[in-house]
């Protein structure tokens, strides 16, 4: 077993019902997620050892959110409980030509207004043997970024890996504002996610031409911005990326990449019908990491990683509950045609 920690919000998800517009909507679906609480909580389906560092609101929404990570095996003996309030976003399913759409209402919530000097690193990471964050949490707040940079700092002197996910959102901060953030940041870390336009807006690497609908077509690009990747930072020997062609809100092809140590691997392209588009990043970087933590060899690695970022699509709700016998098998062509009794 392997202790992860991941450190980021967990937030309230209020989703409108079917395919209805936020401003049509007299109701909305409440659940819970959250980029670093999605990793944490894929991982624990998978059977590792995982706890999350977050803070929450001493109040009933974060008793439930807290619960949440609890119900699907997340250690949070480490969340923080405090401050005003839970952070939001409201979630618009699209379809066909029309994207899904996102609103953030999290200014000013218990994690927003958390003050560097509340994370006492030392404790926080004893007995952690990989720490795991993104850029969404570096681009909460000034904070924020402060505790990052004591947690990055900290591993180093345990020689604890850390993953980050760059997770560029240009609704949260702009690419002028996350580079030199990020810059600093990817100075620690050891594996690097990087998929479509974070190449660019967080470190200033071109890799990719922001046309979603021919993203494969452009692997030469993703493979030149991975490989800048690592001789920029020496530390980081490991790059990942999904490469898509999405055709619509439900219609694309998906492809996985990874750099290790010099070596590319790469999956095979998987024709995809997507039931929710939310959260197949993360899953991504759980399987990813699940591979890596338990030394699965490269190819074993990025197919499984892939395997449960698509499988995810097919799951409604920011968490990827799926279980490792369930992604292996989503490997295996034509798995998922299959009855399972």
């Amino acid at each position: 077993m392997n202790q992860v920690l991941t450190f980021g919000e967990m937030l309230m998800r209020l989703k409108t019902p079917g395919y209805s517009r936020i401003l049509q909507a007299d109701s909305f679906e409440a659940a819970f997620g959250g980029a670093e609480m999605n990793v944490a909580v894929s991982l624990a389906q998978f059977g590792d050892a995982v706890g999350c560092v977050t803070k929450l609101p001493q109040n009933p929404l974060g008793d439930a959110a807290r619960n949440t990570l609890r119900r699907y095996g997340v250690d949070t003996s480490r969340v923080l409980r405090g401050g005003p309030r839970l952070g939001i976003y409201f979630f618009e399913k699209g379809t066909d030509i029309r994207p899904t759409n996102v609103v953030y209402d999290r200014a000013g919530s218990a994690f927003a207004t958390a003050q560097r000097s509340e994370f006492d690193w030392p404790a926080l990471l004893e007995g952690v043997r990989c720490f795991y964050f993104s850029g969404i949490t570096a681009a909460v707040s000034p904070e924020l970024t402060g505790a990052l940079e004591d947690a990055l700092a900290c591993c180093k002197k345990r020689k604890i890996p850390v993953v980050c996910d760059l997770n560029y959102r240009g609704k949260m901060w702009t690419a002028q504002q996350a580079q030199p953030v990020m810059d600093r940041l990817m100075q620690y870390v050891t594996v690097c996610l990087a998929n479509d336009e974070d190449f660019e807006a967080s470190l200033g690497i071109r890799a990719f031409d922001g046309d979603m609908s021919r993203g494969i077509e452009q692997k030469e690009q993703f493979c030149e911005g991975m490989r800048e990747i690592t001789k920029r930072y020496p530390s980081c020997t490991t790059v990942a990326s999904v490469l898509r062609n999405i055709h619509s809100v439900e219609d694309s092809e998906w492809m996985g990449i990874l750099l290790q140590n010099g070596t590319f691997t790469e999956t095979a392209v998987r024709k995809i019908h997507v039931m929710e588009g939310v959260g197949g990043g993360d899953a991504f970087g759980a399987g990813l990491m699940h591979g890596l933590l338990h030394e699965k060899k490269p190819q074993e690695v990025i197919d499984f990683a892939l395997a449960a970022s698509v499988l995810k699509l097919m799951i409604g709700g920011d968490l990827n509950l799926s279980t490792e016998a369930e992604v292996e098998a989503v490997m295996k062509k034509g798995a998922g045609a299959k009855l399972s009794r």
